[in-house]
Formats: C-alpha cells, structure tokens, sequence
C-alpha cells in the first residue's frame, strides 16, 4: 500500500507535535501490546514487563526511534529500515503478526495521547504508514 503525499504529510505533522514524547509512547504501546498480547511476551520473558521497567523504556526507546527514522524516510522505507528487518527476522525471529499488534497498540497509545489531533484523515494514513512499516519489516521472513 503506497502512502500518498497527504498520508506522508498527515504523517510529518503528526510525528512533529509528539516530540520528545515518542519514547513514551513507544513504551505505553509495547506494554499495551504485552497486556492485550500475551503470546507477544515470548520475546521479552527475561524483562520486567511493566512500564517503569529499565528495559522496556530502552525498547520503547528503539521502537520510537526505528518510527522516527521512517518518518524521515518515507520515500525509501525497505532501505531506511533494511538493518532492522534483517536483525528482526533473522536474528531475534519476532512472530510478524507482533508488529500489528504493535501497531493497533500505538495508534491507541496515540489516540490516548492526542485526541484532538487524530482526526481521521491522520488516523488513517498513520494506519497506513504503520502498516507499510509493519510489511517492510516482516518482508525479510518471506
């Protein structure tokens, strides 16, 4: 599914009120995506799953960072993220529907968070950006 230019901007503006607050909000997701998810905890048994955790603030941290970079590089997703499909599949070997879980969790995250920014068109192009991300990271499994 290809992002149109308002879904690429719908998406940049969004990104840019959230801040410095994504890592929050990357973590509030990961715990969300744990509570409603539990077979998603597989990966993260060894950790302390709660949001205060010292390891799931790191990994909250990374999922935030890994979305900012694809904001920034929209145009080029496979490539921006080439080295996180590759550590994901191979390496750690996530479950790939985990990252749909992942991403409904965020969007309620987001919603939670924005309300009045979400409106629909950004709803569903940061459904639709989240869904390319969710491909292009799973796209190494294939």
């Amino acid at each position: 599914m290809a992002l149109s230019a308002e879904d690429k901007c719908n998406v940049k503006e969004f990104w840019e009120k959230l801040g410095e607050n994504t890592k929050v909000y990357g973590t509030e997701a990961l715990v969300r995506t744990f509570l409603s998810f539990p077979s998603t905890k597989t990966y993260f048994s060894h950790f302390d799953l709660s949001s205060g955790s010292l390891e799931v603030q790191a990994h909250g941290k990374k999922v935030a960072d890994a979305l900012s970079l694809a904001v920034n590089h929209m145009d080029d997703l496979p490539k921006a993220l080439s080295s996180l499909s590759d550590l994901h599949a191979h390496k750690l070997k996530v479950d790939p529907v985990n990252f749909k879980f992942l991403s409904h969790c965020l969007l309620v995250t987001l919603a939670r968070h924005h309300p009045g920014n979400l409106n629909p068109e950004v709803h569903a192009s940061l459904d639709k950006f989240l869904s390319c991300v969710a491909s292009v990271l799973t796209s190494k499994y294939r």
